[in-house]
């Protein structure tokens, strides 16, 4: 099985206008709602590959609700907490580039934590276990590790995907997949990086570091699949960018998803990068068969 793990999700509420006034009356063109955080995008798209999973984390208050109604209706399996606040609503404004407005999210209290550790702890060897998102700050910065500890004593595996220290220190307990951008790569090492030798030296020093798989993507120069002796480099699909939220869970969703069901991991790649792909190119996050058309296009090539 493979879980989503999503602190602090949300109603991302999108709203594009044709004007904006500040301090005057705007009215929409469109708006939309989609149930949002990075683990949830995760098990949304896994859904659409058939790749079977429980999101879980903390939902609270009509809106928490809501979220668990559209995932229901999605066919989504879920077994969150539920807390006493509310879950928090984002806001993306669309007015050429998009302007976002994240709200920080509910207070989690002691027994809402236990209750998530003590559904972690029930996993087995052999589950996946997607952490991603941000942490609500009433948990605290060292909450990541007190779940991965959770999963490893189960014999689970682990999907780190953060950034800076949190990151560096997922690394020690070998997560099953990293995915840092290029300028993320750079930052974690406090080093600019402005060549593609120095991407592979410094992605390989997260597989020195524990990572077992090393994604790095490039935006619009595609992305790379670092292992121990060879780097695989995939390019992009063409399309028209639409969307710029979900694509990079949506590739760990392709990544891990086709991973677990038996694949190798350099299909595995190609279907991380069409499914991230598929996202770019939509309004909402990426379906099958959008993923499907994508695939032939993506092509994986030894540097």
């Amino acid at each position: 099985m493979i879980y989503t793990v999503t602190l602090n999700p949300s109603i991302d509420f999108i709203v594009e206008v044709e004007h904006i006034e500040l301090g005057g009356l705007n009215r929409m063109t469109r708006d939309m709602k989609f149930p949002g955080g990075k683990g949830i995008n995760v098990s949304r798209v896994l859904n659409q590959l058939g790749a079977d999973n429980t999101a879980i984390g903390f939902l609270g208050g009509f809106t928490g609700r809501y979220i668990d109604e559209m995932l229901g209706k999605e066919e989504i399996r879920t077994d969150f907490v539920n807390i006493a606040d509310d879950t928090r609503i984002n806001v993306k404004l669309k007015h050429g580039d998009e302007t976002e407005i994240n709200g920080l999210g509910p207070v989690i209290r002691e027994e809402e934590t236990k209750e998530l550790l003590h559904k972690l702890s029930q996993l087995q060897a052999g589950d996946i276990v997607v952490l991603s998102g941000s942490v609500p700050p009433s948990l605290g910065p060292d909450f990541y590790g007190l779940l991965i500890e959770t999963c490893r004593k189960c014999g689970a595996e682990f999907v780190m995907d953060t950034t800076g220290e949190a990151l560096m220190k997922a690394l020690a307990w070998k997560p099953l997949l990293v995915k840092p951008n290029h300028h993320e790569l750079a930052e974690l090492f406090g080093v600019v990086i402005d060549s593609s030798e120095k991407l592979v030296e410094y992605g390989r020093k997260l597989l020195e570091e524990g990572a077992k798989h090393v994604l790095i993507s490039m935006a619009g120069e595609g992305a790379l699949f670092i292992t121990a002796d060879r780097v695989y480099h995939a390019s992009v699909p063409s399309g028209t960018v639409r969307n710029s939220v979900g694509a990079g869970d949506s590739m760990i969703a392709g990544f891990v998803g086709t991973l677990a069901m038996g694949k190798d991991p350099i299909e595995a790649f190609r279907t991380g990068v069409a499914s991230g792909s598929a996202t770019a190119f939509s309004d909402d996050l990426a379906v099958r068969e959008t993923i499907d058309r994508l695939l032939p296009q993506v092509r994986i090539t030894e540097w």
